[in-house]
C-alpha cells in the first residue's frame, strides 16, 4: 500500500527575528494569549492545512517540546522552590496538539511523539503507521520546534536548527501529492522532509 503526501503547510519565523510567530487572528484572544511560540505555529500549520484536516486525527512530533516554558519552571523551582499550576499545564509534551484540536475543534484525537535524538523517521514512520494498518484512512502529521533559550547555547548549537513547523495530510494511495517513500534520506530530519514535499 502506498501513502501520500497530499497537503503540506508550513511556518518559519524570519532569521531576523527568531522568536516571531503567528498572530493566530483565527483564535480566541483569552485563549491565544499564553501559548507559546511552538504551540502558536502548531495550531497555524494545521489551521493551513484547510477543511480537509478538520476530521483528521493529529500525530504530533517534536524533539524539544515546550523547551522555553521549561526553562522556565526550572528557574521556578530552583530560585523559589515553587510552580504555579497553570504554568505547568501548558508546559507539557502534548500541550500544541491538545491546543490545535481545541482551537480549531478537530474532535478526531491526537497522539504526541518524541522522536528521540536525530531520528525524526521513527516519528514519520509512527504517523504511517496507523494508516498502513488500517486504523485511519488520513493523518495530519505535525512537526514542531521552537527557539532554544540563549541559556542552552553552552550545552549545544541550536543555530543550525532554528524553529519550524509543519504539517501535512497523509492518506492512501491517491491521485494527488506525492508518493511517501518511508526508506528514503529526507525521512531522516525535518529539514530534508520539508524541503522534498514543498515546491
Amino acid at each position: 500500500m502506498n501513502i501520500r503526501v497530499s497537503k503540506f503547510a508550513f511556518y518559519k519565523p524570519s532569521p531576523e527575528n527568531p522568536l516571531e510567530q503567528p498572530k493566530l487572528e483565527f483564535v480566541d484572544p483569552l485563549f491565544r494569549r499564553r501559548l507559546s511560540q511552538l504551540t502558536r505555529m502548531t495550531i497555524q500549520v494545521v489551521h493551513d492545512l484547510g477543511s480537509e484536516a478538520s476530521d483528521c486525527k493529529l500525530v504530533f512530533s517534536s524533539f524539544r517540546g515546550e523547551i522555553a516554558r521549561q526553562l522556565k519552571i526550572n528557574k521556578g523551582l530552583v530560585e523559589d522552590a515553587d510552580v504555579m499550576p497553570a504554568s505547568f499545564s501548558i508546559s507539557v509534551f502534548n500541550t500544541p496538539p491538545a491546543a490545535a484540536t481545541i482551537a480549531l475543534k478537530n474532535k478526531a484525537g491526537y497522539t504526541a511523539i518524541y522522536p528521540s535524538e536525530d531520528n525524526f523517521a521513527s516519528a514519520v514512520t509512527a504517523a504511517a503507521a496507523e494508516i498502513l494498518s488500517g486504523t485511519e484512512q488520513k493523518i495530519v502529521f505535525v512537526y514542531a520546534d521552537e527557539t532554544v533559550p540563549e541559556e542552552y547555547s553552552s550545552i549545544r548549537d541550536y543555530t543550525a536548527e532554528p524553529a519550524l513547523a509543519f504539517a501535512c495530510i497523509l492518506e492512501r494511495e491517491g491521485s494527488t501529492g506525492k508518493e511517501l517513500d518511508l526508506s528514503a534520506p529526507y525521512c531522516k530530519s525535518p529539514a530534508a522532509f520539508l524541503e522534498n514535499f514543498v515546491e
